[in-house]
């Protein structure tokens, strides 16, 4: 009887549209809902700020979640929709182009929103911008994939995912010899990021063998640079690919600040 009431209490609580069983962010009400068949998530701060300002996280929920929780204090809308599987791919971006519009209105969000990728969330969120630079206002990217050969190809020093590396093949219609040549990355497409003067910071393990920077984010600051982009990087000595962010996440949610400012 009482695993019967559960279930019907969980069914409900998803029905209204709230999250349980979300723990990291208790302290706030959490909107959880499926949007085009994935799971979704919006964080609503207790007060709001007078530009409406968001943070839009693209993978890893609640982990590691200082920054998030942060700016929610600083009345950031906190959001996510999850693309996991398709690698930041053209499916990924529409889902994404629709879940922005959806969220933007009904929660009368301002028309440029702060990204955040943690690793292979780095893929969605720069090939996104790239495509939507009007609507960003910063990015902060942690440990990110910039380039899928590296990871999870790990064709360069990585140490690769041999099962990621399928299924991203498959995602974007590649195989082994054509994605050599596929230019499609972040590492390029920070280039239209770069000249539309949207600044950007990367927080990175210097001993990261998953996702190696010199293979990710120093390319991308190098063409990033080279195209008169601002880019600031933190990279912790000893430090491999976890764990994510800083302890104190006061030089990153600084950056935010200032990028957001003038919105």
């Amino acid at each position: 009887m009482k695993s019967i009431i559960f279930i019907f209490y969980v069914i409900l609580t998803m029905h209204l549209g709230y999250s349980q069983n979300d723990k990291t962010f208790s302290e706030y009400e959490t909107k959880a809902f499926k949007f085009k068949g994935r799971d979704a998530k919006v964080v609503v701060p207790k007060i709001k700020n007078n530009k409406n300002l968001w943070i839009w996280r693209a993978r890893f929920w609640g982990h590691e979640p200082q920054t998030d929780i942060a700016l929610l204090e600083k009345g950031f809308h906190l959001v996510y929709v999850d693309v996991a599987g398709l690698f930041g791919n053209k499916k990924a971006q529409r889902i994404w182009n629709k879940f922005y519009r959806r969220v933007k209105k009904k929660y009368k969000l301002n028309p440029k929103v702060v990204l955040e990728g943690f690793s292979r969330g780095g893929l969605i969120v720069y090939n996104w911008a790239a495509k939507n630079p009007k609507k960003v206002a910063c990015i902060y990217a942690d440990a990110p994939v910039c380039d899928i050969k590296s990871w999870p190809g790990g064709l360069y020093s990585g140490v690769g995912s041999p099962t990621d590396w399928s299924a991203c093949l498959k995602a974007y219609g590649l195989d082994n010899t054509s994605v050599l040549d596929f230019e499609d990355i972040p590492i390029n497409n920070g280039v239209k990021i770069a000249k539309a003067n949207i600044p950007v910071i990367h927080v990175y393990g210097e001993a990261d063998k998953v996702v190696p920077h010199s293979e990710n984010t120093e390319l991308l600051a190098e063409k990033f640079r080279a195209a008169g982009g601002t880019i600031k990087l933190i990279g912790k000595p000893g430090v491999g690919h976890h764990p994510h962010s800083l302890k104190n996440p006061k030089l990153i949610v600084d950056f935010i600040l200032a990028a957001t400012t003038k919105l």
